[in-house]
């Protein structure tokens, strides 16, 4: 059973008489742990998901090691900072989403994605509705 964590934002206030509702944003729902393709891309994981600053962070750090530390202490260094990069990937998106005002609204446990889309259909239903 995995575990996602469910981001949204507050509903917006009620527009004029007469106008359209505004739309809030669909919820996200991010895996909790470690992600493979962050410690395999590094840099390109973090600036695909808009972490700008995380992904030249990383990309300065790489560069750094492998062309200032001796090429032994390199070849142990960036393969850490990849795999620390993956234990930390998930986490800096959960933060990007609540720079954003998506704030953590809940938690789903499901095998898989499309369950857990289920599971939070049938707990929460006030935030689904503006999912696409």
């Amino acid at each position: 059973m995995k575990l996602y964590t469910v981001h949204a934002e507050a509903p917006p206030p009620p527009g004029p008489e007469g106008w359209p509702e505004p739309k809030a944003r669909p919820p996200v729902l991010v895996k909790e742990g470690f992600s493979l393709a962050a410690a395999i891309f590094g840099p390109l994981w973090f600036a695909w998901n808009r972490l700008w600053w995380e992904a030249l962070g990383l990309f300065l750090l790489i560069a750094a090691a492998s062309l200032l530390l001796p090429e032994a202490l390199a070849g142990v260094v960036v393969p850490a900072l990849h795999v620390l990069a993956g234990f930390e990937a998930r986490d800096r998106l959960r933060a990007r989403l609540a720079r954003r005002g998506q704030k953590l609204a809940g938690v789903v446990a499901a095998p898989d994605l499309e369950i857990a889309w289920f599971r939070l259909m049938q707990q929460r239903p006030d935030l689904v509705r503006s999912a696409p």
